[in-house]
């Protein structure tokens, strides 16, 4: 799975939908709207698959911090970015699976050089921490695992504070 900065939007996502479900990965969502790109949000119950997939040097007891992992495909858009953001409820483990990719972490809302992920790099955001994923020349595709932090309240959509979007939301 290669991707071009030429590639339509709807043929990425349907090359990586048919991947995931050569892959036997059960689609719970698919949103290809977003203005940076999308996700895929696959059934929780094959967090272990999807681990053995992507991050095989780690268990679910690695992972998690509250007893749920969720976990994600991320697809991000040529020159695009994600908002600077954190979260309240959750951390964040990410591979580059395939493409290219950028991100910034940091411990405070100063923003700090991009980090160019190559291919299988890992990167682990805690709870908390500043964050932005950057599309770079070509599509990224990125395995992602929520690490819910509070076993009453999971994370959503919703647990992002944002400070600063290109797309003013």
């Amino acid at each position: 799975m290669n991707f071009l900065s030429k590639d339509a939007k709807e043929i990425v996502f349907n090359k990586v939908e048919a991947y995931l479900a050569r892959q036997q990965f059960v689609i719970t969502e698919r949103v290809d709207n977003k203005p940076w790109g999308g996700y895929f949000l696959l059934e929780e119950a094959q967090v272990e698959q999807f681990i053995g997939k992507y991050f095989p040097h780690l268990s679910k007891q690695d992972l998690i911090i509250s007893g749920k992992l969720s976990p994600k495909i991320l697809i991000v858009a040529p020159h695009k970015k994600l908002s600077w953001q954190y979260h309240l409820r959750r951390a964040e483990i990410w591979k580059l699976i395939t493409g290219t990719a950028g991100v910034i972490t940091s411990k405070t809302d100063e923003q700090q050089p991009i980090h160019i992920l190559q291919v299988q790099n890992i990167i682990k955001v805690a709870c908390g921490e500043r964050h932005r994923l950057l599309g770079l020349d070509n599509w990224g595709v990125v395995a992602e695992i929520w690490q819910h932090t509070d076993v009453n309240n999971p994370s959503n959509e919703e647990d992002i504070v944002r400070l600063q979007d290109d797309f003013g939301r």
